[in-house]
Parts: C-alpha cells; structure tokens; sequence
C-alpha cells in the first residue's frame, strides 16, 4: 500500500489530537467547547488553522481579537504570539496544520 491512512476523532467533547507527526508536516485536530481555548503561546512553525465548525477568536500578538468561521483558512506566521479562545455557543472545530514540521524547522537568516 503506497498511501497512509489516518483517522481523526468524531465528537463534541474537547479534544486535541496528533494527526500526523512526520519529517513534512505536523497536523492536529481540536475541538473546543464553548468557553474553553488553548493556552496562550507562540507559534513555532508556519501555521495554517483550517476552521471546520464553530467560531474561533483568535488574537495574535498584541492586536485586537478577530473572529473566524467554518470554511476560514487562517494563516499564522512562525513566532506569532497566539490566543485561541471559543467564545460562542458552537462547538469549535478546526485543524492546525505546521509546515514545516517545528521538530525540522530551521529559522532563516
């Protein structure tokens, strides 16, 4: 079999999953429930955040919060200060998506 097959949790309880963690990508899968977000940190790779369902604010650095939705692909430079937070009713689901992988980043000069 040439291809990998993965598979990813299917719920409305908050979860964060490793998909896939090889030498090209990282790529996660979260659900948040209403009221609950990630702790605030820095972004070690370039970011891609593709929103699948709910409503995902999203601070970044030092400016003012802003709201994304389901279809949304947001991306986040390496090193960006991140607040995610689920502030509405909707569950929020959405998957993070590093490239490369933060373990072969390698910051250029």
């Amino acid at each position: 079999m040439v291809e990998k097959k993965y598979e990813y949790s299917i719920t409305d309880d908050k979860i964060i999953e490793k998909i896939v963690d090889d030498e090209n990508i990282n790529l996660n899968h979260m659900v948040l429930v209403k009221g609950t977000g990630l702790p605030e940190h820095y972004s070690n790779s370039n970011v891609y955040m593709i929103i699948v369902r709910g409503e995902m604010t999203l601070q970044l650095n030092e400016q003012e919060p802003h709201l994304y939705t389901k279809g949304d692909i947001i991306n986040i430079p390496y090193k960006t200060k991140m607040n995610v937070k689920n502030l509405d009713e909707e569950v929020l689901e959405f998957f993070v998506v590093k490239s490369p992988n933060p373990k072969n980043y390698k910051e250029r000069e």
